[in-house]
């Protein structure tokens, strides 16, 4: 087995008893365990069996019906990634009853402070253990296949999908309780609050485990990457609306004969993820809700390449364009994060677009057409969608100067004076 991939294994094994560790913390809280215990705590309640127990066979259950739901091509070409469900079953149960009974033995909160803070601290570390696992990339554990495979077989949304799955759980677990112990047990206000912030947290955790990128991943394929970089000049043009942005691309375009990527975005993106050019153009470059976004993705065990979600497969399809751009020619692009695409490429100018409201307005209603009276609102709203949009897929701050290598304020430089000092820069990468 290769080294990089052992260590892969190594730290999704290490991730599954986060995982388990954060759930037992939540669920001796005693405030409710999490939606996907949920079901498997009640049943340890009134049976014999473990929560352990329990979630092993719920698992292999899950494991066992998944093939109804897919073709023969498709568990042909995933037979791995299938039948490693059935040792992570067996290891993540084992994990959870450990943490149970013998890690957390000793964690009995009695006041309702200790409880929220247990559930709080239940939370953080699943969080941890989950981002973990998507860092890893490795394998899955069954519940989350089970949903991706649900998600592929009726053409769903997978936030959806997942959120559907979790109220599921918990509803089948409020009638098991219910019918067999006469009460709600095991489902509180813990469930609720572990289903809201864990996936926000993983959003702000994730970016840490950047950290691990060199140890399991192959140096050759580091330096292949590497190789098919920095031939080329590539302009990043990031831009607040009512700014110039564009208009600064175009005059760019002109002056320096480079090809300019904007609205051309649409019908690439289209054609690599087969979805309509209309969504795109609705959809590009924003998000419903940043902290929704978390909530129904963040819980995901899924790396974003392999996501099932309209937003990220357009975010991952553009991606791949502008890395495919940069190493066909020396071109200027504008928004979709390429700034931070190209953030270890060599020779890219990153230039930042702001303007005070008055300009923006002014622009607005000249170049744009857009009314006076609803151009401040409309400003605010594109960029509000573009700061979520940005910080959502990157994790750092949009408009920070210190991602920038130009920071542009054209409410008091005229557009032909920033592209004179945006050619400057770019003359003075063409001599290195």
């Amino acid at each position: 087995m290769n080294v990089f991939l052992f260590r892969r294994y190594l730290l999704f094994c290490v991730s599954l008893f986060v995982n388990a560790l954060g759930i037992a913390f939540i669920t001796k809280a005693l405030l409710g365990t999490s939606p996907i215990t949920s079901v498997t705590y009640v049943l340890s309640m009134f049976t014999p069996l473990t929560i352990g127990q329990w979630t092993i066979l719920l698992n292999l259950l899950f494991v066992v019906l998944e093939p109804f739901l897919m073709s023969r091509q498709e568990l042909k070409s995933d037979l791995r990634m299938y039948l490693l469900q059935i040792p992570i079953s067996f290891c993540f149960g084992t994990f959870i009853d450990i943490c149970m009974h013998y890690v957390l033995f000793w964690l009995h909160p009695e006041s309702y402070v200790y409880m929220i803070i247990a559930l709080l601290i239940g939370c953080v570390i699943l969080a941890v253990g989950i981002a973990l696992e998507v860092k890893t990339n490795a394998a899955m554990m069954a519940g989350e296949y089970f949903v991706n495979v649900i998600t592929k077989r009726f053409h769903g949304e997978f936030g959806y999908v997942k959120l559907g799955f979790d109220v599921t759980l918990v509803i089948l677990a409020c009638l098991l309780s219910f019918i067999f112990m006469s009460g709600i047990y095991g489902v509180r206000e813990g469930t609720v609050v572990s289903a809201l912030i864990v996936g926000p947290i993983v959003h702000f955790v994730s970016p840490y485990y950047r950290c691990l990128d060199k140890w399991i991943t192959d140096p050759a394929v580091q330096k292949e990457a590497a190789m098919a970089q920095g031939k080329h000049i590539v302009i990043t043009i990031a831009r607040e609306y009512g700014s110039g942005g564009h208009l600064l691309g175009e005059m760019l375009s002109k002056e320096l004969g480079l090809k300019l990527y904007d609205k051309e975005f649409i019908q690439l993106a289209a054609q690599r993820s087969g979805m309509d050019e209309q969504y795109i153009v609705k959809n590009e470059q924003s998000i419903p809700s940043f902290w929704l976004k978390c909530i129904l993705s963040k819980n995901s065990e899924r790396p974003l390449e392999s996501s099932l979600s309209s937003d990220d497969v357009l975010f991952v399809s553009e991606s791949k364009i502008i890395q495919e751009l940069a190493a066909k020619e020396s071109c200027i692009i504008v928004g979709r994060c390429a700034d931070f695409v190209l953030k270890d490429y060599p020779k890219v100018l990153k230039v930042f677009c702001y303007s005070d409201v008055a300009s923006a307005v002014n622009r607005c209603v000249e170049e744009y057409g857009i009314a006076r009276e609803n151009a401040e609102a409309e400003i605010k709203r594109v960029n509000r969608n573009r700061v979520h949009h940005y910080e959502y897929y990157t994790g750092m701050k949009w408009g920070e100067p210190h991602h920038y290598n130009l920071m542009l304020n054209t409410g008091t430089i005229d557009l032909k004076t920033a592209c004179q000092l945006v050619k400057g820069v770019y003359q003075g990468l063409e001599k290195v």
